[in-house]
């Protein structure tokens, strides 16, 4: 387990092609001790590599809202869950997966979300992991770097496509 202070210069920008290879590899990690039945992706970012890890393990898809923002400008210290856990999760054998974890809060709430609909059983899975934070049961790799997401690289404005601004000093 690394020790060292995250150095927020590092960055890993994700192909799209890498993203789809650690969504792969998750669902392997997975599949070898766990056979959900539902699969939950945490919108917004997490909703992608859970539809990925549904498909892979052939089961249903849902997602649910957990977000620190408000608005584009507005972000609060603590995320807060904006749709409820989807019903049919009762009785399942759940998957939680979002896309990175560092507090945990989101998994944190999501997971008590979900045991309000009352699943046989409900674990949690991420992309990444930071090796100092919270550990989900399940994940693809464990990095300190700032991770750009491929979905998330440019944002569209009036004008076409841009960088996003969160990664400007990395990609410019």
């Amino acid at each position: 387990m690394s020790t060292r202070t995250p150095d927020p210069t590092e960055y890993l920008e994700l192909t799209w092609e890498m993203f789809g290879e650690l969504s792969r590899a998750l669902a392997l990690k997975v599949a070898r001790s766990y056979e959900p039945e539902v699969v939950i992706g945490i919108a917004r970012a997490g909703a992608l590599p859970g539809a990925v890890v549904a498909t892979i393990l052939d089961v249903d898809f849902y997602s649910m809202k957990i977000s620190r923002r408000i608005d584009d400008d507005t972000v609060r210290a603590r995320p807060a869950v904006l749709s409820a856990a989807p019903p049919e999760a009762e009785g399942k054998r759940v998957l939680i997966v979002d896309e990175i974890t560092t507090s945990g809060d989101t998994l944190r709430l999501a997971l008590a979300a979900v045991r309000d609909v009352h699943p046989a059983e409900v674990r949690t899975a991420t992309s990444f992991a930071r090796p100092q934070g919270y550990q989900p049961d399940f994940y693809a790799l464990q990095t300190d770097a700032e991770v750009i997401l491929p979905w998330d690289r440019q944002i569209l404005k009036r004008d076409g496509f841009v960088v996003n601004p969160r990664y400007a000093d990395a990609l410019e």
